[in-house]
């Protein structure tokens, strides 16, 4: 997708944008999904990698600058981001927050509205079961864009499940809270 194609969907109206993300250290899934209506589109779809050489500090900031590059990029007007799961592996867990930290840094900068989701919301959102398996989520995503095949690696997928999840549910979240405010 060339670049200025996303800042045509971001200033269509009607059209909301969302960049997905999947957080980590060594690799961040990313995806910019359009929705007009129920119909949704991928502009774009891919990872972020760090290499493990890099001291630690120098990978937070690279997956900074590329996030800065991909919002000024594709324009999004909202960001969805996966919760972190806490695995058995404390010092995963602590580095990994730390890449969120980063990307939630870059969204803020970048004037977009942050939602978090749980990987089993994601799931559910996407492929109707909350306990679904990489595989079915990564089918759903596949065709709910109406793509060719499954978006790789994994990560990039995830990303794309977290953009439709949010274009799927925060109008759901939206009209609750005017119901019940």
């Amino acid at each position: 997708m060339l670049p200025d194609q996303g800042d045509q969907h971001a200033t269509r109206p009607g059209i909301r944008v969302a960049l997905g993300i999947d957080p980590g250290t060594a690799i961040v899934g990313y995806a910019v999904v359009a929705a007009q209506g129920s119909e949704l589109s991928m502009i774009a779809c891919d990872v972020i990698t760090t290499s493990a050489s890099m001291p630690h500090p120098q990978r937070l900031q690279q997956i900074y600058e590329r996030l800065c590059e991909i919002i000024a990029t594709y324009r999004p007007n909202e960001a969805a981001m996966e919760e972190l799961f806490f695995a058995k592996n404390a010092r995963t867990a602590l580095t990994v927050g730390q890449a969120r930290g980063v990307a939630m840094l870059a969204l803020a900068n970048g004037g977009l509205s942050i939602a978090e989701y749980t990987p089993m919301q994601v799931k559910q959102a996407v492929s109707g079961y909350g306990s679904a398996k990489k595989e079915q989520v990564g089918e759903m995503v596949r065709i709910l864009l109406k793509l060719k095949a499954v978006p790789r690696p994994d990560d990039a997928a995830d990303a794309a499940a977290v953009a439709i999840c949010h274009l799927h549910t925060s109008p759901l979240l939206r009209a609750n809270s005017l119901v019940s405010g």
